[in-house]
C-alpha cells in the first residue's frame, strides 16, 4: 500500500517539475518514454534530444552518436533509428507465424550523455512509473523482456552496473566493440554487430589499389580510435605502407577556446597528399580546425567510419573534403520500410510525442488535437520523404536495430513454445516469466530475415560485410548531389573484393589523377627496389643486370630471361636469342678459312719444288724423306683448321682436337727426328762406335712413330673415356645462342697440348745444342727458331684462350694452328725455297769429309 501512495505522489511531483520546463515554439511535455502496451514490452535506448550543453559544437552533427547542443535541440539525425525499431514491431505484430495471440509493445526512451540523466532513464525503466524511483516497481506486472541498446561505452560503464543486476538482455545495435565481449563484466549483452576489422581491410586494400604508401592518420582519441590505428599499422606493416604521423584528437582539444598546434604537426601533414580519418562526429570539426590553423588545401581524404554520416549537414565545411573518398556502410532495402515511413505521420503514433516534435521542427506545422493549436495544420500529403537526406532507406545501425528486434521476438517465440511444452500456462494470453530466462534462448537463436539475411548472436558467426566507397564532390543544393558511389568493397570469409571505377572519380582540384603520396618515386620498368634499411617505404631504384628484365613497376626482384631468351637494353623484354656459330660466312670465319687456304698452297707449292729438286744437294742434304713428311702433316695442319669452321657436327668435333693433336705431333716429331740426324751426324765424326753405330742403323727413323704412338694412345683414352660432343653456349655472346664443340674431357685437351710442348721442348733444345755446326745446308739453325717460334705462340695462346669466350675461343685455337703451323713452314723451308728458286748458284755440295759424312748420313 505505502509503494502505491509512493508512486502516486512521485507521479504528482514529477509532472510539477515538467510543467516548468522551458520548451520552445510548443507547450509540449518531455515525457521520459514513449511507450505503447503489448502482452510484452521491449525497451529501446535511442538519443533524440541534448540537454544543458555547449553551443560551439552546435554547427557539425552528422553521425549516429550526439553531439552537444542548446538544452532541448532535438537531433533528427538519429530518429531513422526510431523508424526502424518501430517497423520491426509493427511487422512482428501483423505476422501470424510469430508471438500469435501476443502483441509486442514497446518503450523508447532517449539516451543521453550525462550520467545522472542516463541512470534516470533506466530507473523510469524499471520502476515503471513517471518518475525514476529507485528499489521500487509501480507496474502491476513486469511485461519487459529485453532492452535495445547503443554500444557506446560510456553509456555501458554507466548502466551496465545496473542492468546486470537484473540480468535484463541488452541487445546492442551500435558498431562491434570488443570490451562488451567481457563475459564476467557484460554477461548480458549481446551485440548485434559482427567484430568488424573488415573497416581496415577495406583502407589498405584501398591504398594499395592507388599505391599510397606513404600516408597520415587522424582519429578519435579513445578505445576505438587507438584499437582501429594498431589493427592498421599491423596490417600496413605486412602490405609495406608506412604511416608518416598519426594525430589523435581528444574531446577536450577540440572544444577548448585555445587550441595549440605545433609547427612540426603542420609541417608534417603538410608533406602528405593522402590522409586517413577515422572517428565520430567530433573529428570533422577536429580537421576543420587543423586545416584552418595550419593553412592545408587540396589534401586526399581516405574517410573510414563504420557509422552512418549524415553529409548534408556537413555543407559549410564539405569543401575541405572535396574529392575525398568515404567509406559508407551498405545501405539496405527491406521490403516495406519505405512505405511504412511514407505514411507515417503524427495521427498514426499519437502518444508518440517524438513525431509530433518532428512535424513541428520539419513542417512547422501540427496535427489537430495536438497541443500545438496556435500552429496552421499539417497537409494530409505531409510526408518524411520529403525531409532533407534519406529516410527512406535503412541505414547500417538502422538495419541491425531491425534485426535486434527480431533476434528478441524470435528468442520470445522459441521459449514460450518451449514452456507451453512443458507447462500448463493458466493463462495463455498473457504469459508471466522473468528477463532472465530469455538468455539461453538469445545465445542459440538461429533465424533468417525478412530479407535472407541470417541472425545470430554467436561471438563466432561470420556475416558478409559490404561497404560502399563514395567520392566527395562540390558542394550543390540537394544532400545526394555531391556524393557519387565509385566503387564498393566486399569482404565474406576468406573472400575480399574491393571495385573501384577510377574513371568516375573526381579527385581534389590542387592534386594529379589520382594522387601520388609516396616516399620514393615509383622504378619503373627495367629496374627493381632496393629497400631502406631503415625505412621499409623509401628506397632506391637499380638497374636490372644483363639476362634479366622487370615488366611492372617496384618489382622487388628481376626476373631472370630463359637460356634461350636475353634481355634487351632496357631490361624490359626478353628476346629469343639468334642461333650462331663460327662460320664461314663470318668475316672472322671467312679471314682464317682464306688464311688457312693461302697457307695450305702455299705448303703444297713448297712440296712440289722439293720434289722437283729433289736430286739437288740442298734437298738431299736435309733428308728428302723427313721433309716431305713435315710438308705433308703441315699442310693437315693447315687444312684441320677448317674442321672449326661451320655448322658444328658431332664427326667434327671429334676429329677437330684428334686430327689436331695427331698431325701437330708427326710434325713435331718430324723436326725431332731432323734434330736428331744433324746431331747424330757431327757426333759421329769424332772417335767412338757408339753414334756411328746409332747413326748407320737409323735409329731416327723410328723417332716418328714410336712419339705418334704416344699420342695416339693419349687420344684413344680421351675418346674412351669423354670425347668431345655438341654444345649450347648461352652466357658467352648475349643475344645468342652459341653452338660449340665441347671438349668432353679438358684434362685430356691439356695432356695433348702438354704432350706437344714437351716435344717442342726437346727439339728446341737438341737445335740448340747444333745450331753452330759447320756445314753450308745445316738447317740447325732454322730447327732451334721454329722451335722458338712454336713454342712463344702456344704459351701465349694458354692465358689468352682462358679469357676468351664464344667464337673467339674458337677462332683464337684455329689462329695458334695456323701461327704456329706457318712458323715451322717459313722458318725452315723459306730458306731453302729461297736458294732453290733464287740462288740456285749456292745449290751445291762441298766435298769434304764433313760433307760427304753429312750427305751420306741424310740419304
Amino acid at each position: 500500500m505505502s509503494s502505491s501512495l509512493t508512486c502516486v505522489f512521485l507521479f504528482l511531483q514529477t509532472v510539477s517539475v515538467l510543467c516548468k520546463l522551458d520548451i520552445s515554439r510548443c507547450p509540449l511535455f518531455l515525457k521520459p518514454s514513449v511507450s505503447r502496451d503489448g502482452d510484452l514490452q521491449l525497451d529501446a535506448f535511442i538519443p533524440l534530444y541534448y540537454l544543458n550543453l555547449q553551443t560551439d559544437m552546435q554547427k557539425y552533427s552528422f553521425l549516429h552518436k550526439p553531439a552537444q547542443r542548446l538544452p532541448e535541440e532535438w537531433d533528427w539525425n538519429n530518429y531513422p533509428y526510431a523508424l526502424a525499431f518501430l517497423f520491426a514491431i509493427e511487422e512482428i505484430n501483423k505476422d501470424p507465424r510469430l508471438l500469435p495471440n501476443l502483441t509486442l509493445g514497446f518503450n523508447l526512451y532517449n539516451a543521453l550523455h550525462f550520467d545522472h540523466k542516463t541512470l534516470e532513464n533506466i530507473l523510469f525503466c524499471f520502476s515503471g512509473g513517471k518518475r525514476a524511483v529507485p528499489n521500487y516497481d509501480c507496474q502491476e506486472q513486469k511485461k519487459s523482456v529485453a532492452v535495445i541498446i547503443g554500444t557506446r561505452i560510456e553509456f555501458f560503464r554507466d548502466i551496465g552496473p545496473l542492468l546486470e543486476l537484473y540480468k535484463t538482455p541488452q541487445v546492442t545495435y551500435g558498431p562491434f566493440d570488443s570490451l562488451l565481449n567481457d563475459k564476467e563484466r557484460f554477461s548480458s549483452v549481446y551485440q548485434m554487430a559482427t567484430k568488424d576489422n573488415v573497416l581496415v581491410l577495406g583502407v589498405v586494400w584501398l591504398l594499395q589499389h592507388f599505391d599510397w604508401t606513404w600516408v597520415g592518420f587522424f582519429a578519435s582519441e579513445g578505445i576505438r580510435g587507438r584499437k582501429f590505428m594498431l589493427e592498421l599499422k599491423t596490417l600496413m606493416l605486412k602490405k609495406s605502407i608506412c604511416l608518416v604521423f598519426t594525430i589523435m584528437l581528444s574531446s577536450s582539444w577540440i572544444r577548448n577556446e585555445n587550441r595549440f598546434i605545433r609547427t612540426k604537426d603542420c609541417q608534417d601533414t603538410s608533406k602528405i597528399n593522402v590522409t586517413i580519418l577515422y572517428g565520430d562526429a567530433e573529428i570533422f570539426i577536429g580537421i576543420h580546425i587543423w586545416t584552418r590553423t595550419c593553412v592545408l588545401s587540396g589534401m586526399m581524404w581516405v574517410i573510414a567510419t563504420g557509422s552512418y554520416v549524415d553529409w548534408y549537414k556537413m555543407k559549410n565545411i564539405i569543401d575541405l573534403f572535396h574529392g575525398s573518398l568515404s567509406f559508407s556502410p551498405k545501405k539496405r532495402e527491406v521490403p516495406g520500410f519505405e512505405d511504412f515511413v511514407k505514411t507515417l505521420n503524427p495521427s498514426k503514433y499519437p502518444e508518440d510525442f517524438y513525431i509530433i516534435q518532428l512535424w513541428l521542427d520539419m513542417f512547422n506545422c501540427s496535427f489537430a488535437g495536438s497541443l500545438c493549436g496556435n500552429l496552421k495544420d499539417c497537409p494530409p500529403n505531409s510526408s518524411l520523404e520529403f525531409m532533407p537526406g534519406n529516410m527512406l532507406t535503412m541505414t547500417e545501425s538502422s538495419y541491425i536495430i531491425y534485426n535486434a528486434v527480431y533476434a528478441v521476438a524470435q528468442a520470445l517465440h522459441e521459449m514460450l513454445l518451449a514452456k507451453t511444452e512443458t507447462e500448463l500456462t493458466s493463462d495463455a494470453n498473457q504469459p508471466t516469466f522473468l528477463s532472465w530466462q530469455l538468455h539461453p534462448f538469445l545465445r542459440r537463436l538461429q533465424v533468417t530475415n525478412s530479407i535472407g539475411d541470417h541472425i545470430s548472436l554467436d561471438d563466432k558467426r561470420n556475416i558478409p560485410k559490404k561497404y560502399d566507397i563514395l567520392n566527395i564532390l562540390p558542394v550543390t543544393a540537394a544532400a545526394h548531389d555531391f556524393l557519387t558511389k565509385v566503387g564498393e568493397f566486399v569482404f565474406s570469409g576468406q573472400n575480399q573484393n574491393l571495385d573501384i571505377h577510377e574513371e568516375i572519380i573526381n579527385w581534389p582540384v590542387e592534386l594529379e589523377e589520382p594522387p601520388q603520396s609516396v616516399c620514393t618515386q615509383s622504378c619503373g620498368p627495367g629496374f627493381k627496389k632496393v629497400a631502406n634499411e631503415t625505412n621499409i617505404c623509401c628506397f632506391r631504384c637499380v638497374f636490372c643486370p644483363k639476362g634479366e628484365i622487370s615488366q611492372q613497376k617496384d618489382v622487388q626482384e628481376c626476373t631472370k630471361c630463359s637460356d634461350q631468351e636475353y634481355s634487351n637494353q632496357e631490361r624490359t623484354r626478353c628476346l629469343p636469342k639468334l642461333v650462331t656459330y663460327l662460320s664461314f660466312e663470318d668475316s672472322l670465319g671467312m679471314a682464317l678459312a682464306c688464311t688457312a687456304l693461302c697457307f695450305s698452297m702455299l705448303t703444297a707449292g713448297v712440296l712440289w719444288v722439293f720434289v722437283k729438286h729433289q736430286d739437288t744437294p740442298i734437298v738431299k742434304a736435309n733428308n728428302r724423306t723427313l721433309s716431305y713428311i713435315l710438308l705433308i702433316s703441315l699442310l693437315l695442319c693447315f687444312l684441320c683448321s677448317f674442321l672449326f669452321i661451320g655448322h658444328p657436327h658431332p664427326v667434327t668435333c671429334i676429329l677437330q682436337q684428334i686430327t689436331f693433336g695427331l698431325v701437330f705431333t708427326v710434325a713435331l716429331s718430324t723436326v725431332l727426328a731432323k734434330t736428331m740426324v744433324v746431331l747424330l751426324a757431327f757426333k759421329s765424326m769424332k772417335p767412338g762406335r757408339t753414334m756411328r753405330w746409332l747413326l748407320a742403323s737409323g735409329a731416327s727413323n723410328y723417332v716418328i712413330p714410336i712419339c705418334t704412338l704416344v699420342q695416339v694412345v693419349i687420344c684413344g683414352m680421351w675418346l674412351g673415356l669423354s670425347p668431345p660432343f655438341i654444345d649450347v653456349d648461352t652466357r658467352s655472346e648475349p643475344g645468342h645462342l652459341l653452338i660449340v664443340c665441347d671438349k668432353g674431357s679438358v684434362t685430356a685437351f691439356y695432356c695433348v697440348l702438354g704432350y706437344l710442348g714437351s716435344l717442342a721442348l726437346v727439339s728446341f733444345s737438341l737445335s740448340y745444342l747444333v745450331r753452330n755446326l759447320p756445314d753450308a745446308f745445316n738447317e740447325a739453325k732454322f730447327l732451334t727458331f721454329s722451335m722458338l717460334v712454336f713454342c712463344s705462340v702456344w704459351v701465349t695462346f694458354l692465358p689468352v684462350y682462358h679469357g676468351a669466350q664464344g667464337k673467339l675461343m674458337v677462332a683464337l685455337e684455329i689462329f695458334s694452328i695456323l701461327a704456329s703451323s706457318a712458323g715451322l713452314l717459313v722458318c725452315i723451308f723459306a730458306p731453302k725455297c729461297y736458294i732453290i728458286l733464287i740462288r740456285p748458284d749456292k745449290n751445291f755440295s762441298k766435298r769434304n769429309r764433313e760433307g760427304k759424312i753429312l750427305e751420306s748420313s741424310y740419304r
